[in-house]
């Protein structure tokens, strides 16, 4: 049941500034921007094979469930977001909505992929994507030293927020394997990450920035007992600095004891949804935090005494019916009474696709748990520790947090 909030723990959660660690690309495009980009592609003669988006996925309609949900994006968005300029667009249109919504660091993942008929193999897609990041968050700091709100562009959300006053946002990138892919696939993603690594060197030599960690993604009924096969790729990539997230437990198939036995022993930073988990599992993911675990030190893969950070996506997980019930059963409610337990954040997931940005999902937060107005702050300030940014990016990011 829904509490009534009173006084004194009424926040603006549009203007507190915020953390997002769990949203994919391509499901953070609005349904107006993809409409755009559709609308000036059919002026061109373009995309003639394709309905409106606004047709396809009206405003308001929110009835997709895991099967539907994922051929989305196969069937359609990508059909749409097909050439360089409607991916630059559509990257440029997601961080400046971030933005709107007041968040100041932002973590998005993607799976490269290439697209042959524009001339653009993966290494070029990962490219176009941080370039376009950049130049958004260019745009974004220009507008807050102005006194804007670091958003704008086309077909996104334009409020001012108080919170990038100053500030504006930054983002890094997470580059996704998908679970459908091959082991050569997923080895050519870490590759991928290596070259465009944050604070490394571009192909070319170029600087790349951007790139921090990977991630475990894509359809749940894939690979369903068999993604010990991406063990090498992922231990080579916290050999290679990479910080893991994986999608964990997502499904009723993808919560077997040891499909999440051979995620732990990867040793991720931080696990996205965590839904259907053994006690067993829980109890592992708890000890974590507190010290516990088997080994210490390269060996826990820098995890001992640290918390594990969990990316709970509350509409994600109720509109898609991945879990029996609505808000007030999430498990965010029992992660969050865990004491000295993981780290726990809402997250949108693909706030596209389900309307809720994040100032939304911590009101949810607070009106379903109960949480005052400091358990919100702390909570929002330890997510600090489980980003994948550097220490400049956490100083930062502890100078402007509430």
């Amino acid at each position: 049941m829904a509490t009534t909030t009173t006084g004194d723990d009424v926040l603006d959660f549009r203007a507190m500034p915020k953390i997002e660690l769990h949203a994919h690309l391509t499901g953070s495009i609005t349904r107006r921007c993809l409409h755009e980009i559709w609308r000036d592609k059919r002026a061109k003669g373009e995309a003639e094979d394709l309905e409106d988006p606004l047709v396809v996925m009206p405003e308001g309609r929110h009835d997709h469930d895991l099967t539907s949900f994922f051929p989305l994006f196969s069937s359609y968005i990508y059909r749409l977001i097909n050439d360089l300029p409607s991916l630059r667009r559509s990257t440029k249109q997601v961080v400046h909505d971030f933005a709107a919504d007041g968040v100041v660091y932002l973590e998005l993942r993607t799976t490269p992929r290439g697209i042959p008929a524009a001339g653009l193999d993966k290494a070029g897609y990962v490219r176009a994507v941080l370039e376009a990041i950049a130049e958004a968050e260019s745009e974004g700091a220009a507008a807050a030293s102005a006194g804007g709100d670091g958003g704008g562009g086309e077909g996104g959300a334009t409020t001012t927020t108080t919170t990038t006053r100053g500030s504006g946002i930054r983002v890094r990138l997470i580059l996704s394997v998908d679970r459908r892919n091959s082991v050569d696939e997923a080895w050519e993603v870490l590759n991928l990450a290596r070259t465009f690594m944050a604070g490394g060197e571009g192909a070319g030599g170029e600087k790349a920035g951007g790139v921090v960690g990977l991630d475990l993604c894509g359809d749940t009924a894939a690979r369903c007992g068999q993604i010990a096969m991406f063990t090498p790729v992922m231990h080579a990539a916290r050999e290679a600095g990479l910080q893991l997230t994986i999608h964990f437990a997502e499904a009723a198939s993808t919560g077997t004891d040891e499909e999440l036995q051979t995620i732990l022993d990867w040793r991720p930073s931080r696990l996205g949804h965590v839904i259907h988990v053994p006690d067993r599992i829980k109890e592992q993911l708890i000890a974590y935090g507190r010290g516990g675990g088997e080994g210490e030190g390269e060996g826990e893969g820098g995890r001992r005494g640290q918390p594990i950070g969990l990316e709970l996506c509350l509409s994600s997980n109720v509109q898609l019916k991945m879990i029996v019930g609505s808000f007030d059963v999430h498990h965010f409610g029992e992660w969050w009474r865990v004491q000295n337990g993981p780290v726990i954040m809402p997250c949108t997931d693909d706030v596209g696709v389900f309307e809720s940005p994040l100032s939304n999902e911590w009101r949810l937060v607070q009106q379903y748990f109960e949480l005052t107005r400091d358990d919100i702050t702390l909570l929002g300030r330890k997510t600090i520790d489980v980003i994948f940014g550097g220490e400049a990016d956490k100083e930062r990011l502890r100078e402007i947090m509430w």
